[in-house]
């Protein structure tokens, strides 16, 4: 009697993994070669074009999920939790206040903007603050949060503990071309995220014990999108307008707000220079004389300032605003690179408001790194 044999791998195979039936194979033949039992199964190719990725965590919100310089809240707050301090700026826009918020020991500045606005309006200034909210720059002053208050609206901002730029007199290049740097580093990433600012001037240009210097100020911000009509509103100050902006027959009606920023930041990097308002006429005069110096005059660097300074707020101060250059292409110019916080010397340093002698070896700091 022959011994039973086991029955071949390929017809268990079928059997198990057939779930319809299918005709029984033939016995095998006696002059068959007997196949070797094979113990293992291999294991099923995967194929890459049928994963699928898990989803990622739920982001937490916009107040509270960047990691930036100024600490952010690590969950959102109540409006009861802040405690005002005292004033520390008002404008024809509002009210800022140095507050505290605590439950965290933190300090923040507080921005009430006035005015019964109309619902639209109201709308619109919340959407504009919510993505303004997502601003995460070292050279902007961070939005934490916002409120609608008793019909008020208000936003928490980062706190700068040494104040506005305004009335500084900075007459070393070395030390002006590092403030520069930061301000432009601010305004790239602004304008990378298609927001225009609008209002650049000194008061709106804040630094810190650190010494690191944001663009603040965003009460009259706007946000572009590329079907968005351009800014032909009359806001911000009219001694740091461009031409274009404030005499609409020029350059054909068009307005283009960024080349706006950067002639407001020409004007505002010549007034630290010079230690004065650089048009003939103050910046409080009134709007017809304002509007005769910037639109007819020219805003130039004086004869003793260097070459690449000259040239600098040349580019910036172009009566054609397709002609003057962006953030970036000012980032690369000459009097920014070759004044590197490396080659300054310890002479050259930019005094802090209400602090006129500093120690000399007290610099601004290198700017950080922009993203690209």
């Amino acid at each position: 009697m022959r011994p039973l044999q086991p029955p071949p791998p390929a017809a268990a195979a079928t059997t198990s993994s057939s779930t319809t039936a299918s005709p029984m194979p033939p016995p095998p033949s006696r002059n068959r070669p007997r196949r070797r039992t094979d113990l293992t199964l291999p294991l099923p190719q995967r194929d890459p074009a049928l994963a699928v990725p898990l989803p990622l965590p739920p982001t937490s919100a916009p107040s509270s999920s960047s990691s930036s310089s100024s600490s952010p809240l690590p969950t959102p707050l109540n409006f009861s939790e802040l405690e005002r301090i005292n004033r520390i700026g008002s404008g024809a826009g509002g009210t800022v206040y140095k507050v505290l918020h605590r439950p965290t020991g933190r300090l923040y500045a507080l921005k009430v903007i006035y005015g019964n606005h109309e619902d639209s309006v109201r709308l619109q200034m919340c959407r504009e603050i919510e993505i303004l909210r997502d601003v995460d720059n070292p050279n902007v002053v961070r939005c934490h949060d916002m409120f609608d208050h008793n019909g008020e609206i208000q936003v928490l901002l980062e706190f700068m503990d040494k104040g506005s730029l305004e009335g500084i007199h900075i007459p070393k290049e070395s030390a002006l071309s590092d403030l520069t740097r930061q301000v432009l580093s601010g305004l790239y990433y602004l304008h990378r995220r298609k927001i225009v600012h609008r209002d650049i001037k000194p008061s709106n240009l804040l630094i810190n014990s650190r010494r690191e210097v944001k663009i603040a100020d965003f009460g009259v911000s706007r946000v572009l999108a590329q079907t968005m009509d351009p800014c032909n509103s009359s806001v911000g100050t009219i001694a740091y307008m461009s031409p274009e902006r404030i005499n609409t027959d020029l350059n054909h009606g068009q307005y283009d707000g960024y080349a706006g920023d950067i002639w407001s930041l020409g004007v505002s990097i010549l007034e630290f220079y010079l230690g004065r308002f650089p048009f003939s006429v103050g910046r409080s005069g009134d709007w017809a004389s304002l509007m005769c110096a910037i639109c007819m005059s020219h805003g130039t660097a004086p004869a003793n300032a260097s070459r690449e300074f000259r040239d600098f707020i040349a580019c910036c101060l172009q009566r054609d605003p397709a002609r003057r250059w962006t953030a970036v292409q000012l980032l690369r110019h000459p009097f920014i690179t070759q004044n590197s916080p490396a080659a300054t010397t310890t002479g050259n340093m930019m005094p802090l408001p209400n602090q006129v002698h500093q120690p000399a070896h007290q610099l601004l700091p290198p700017p950080p790194h922009f993203s690209s």
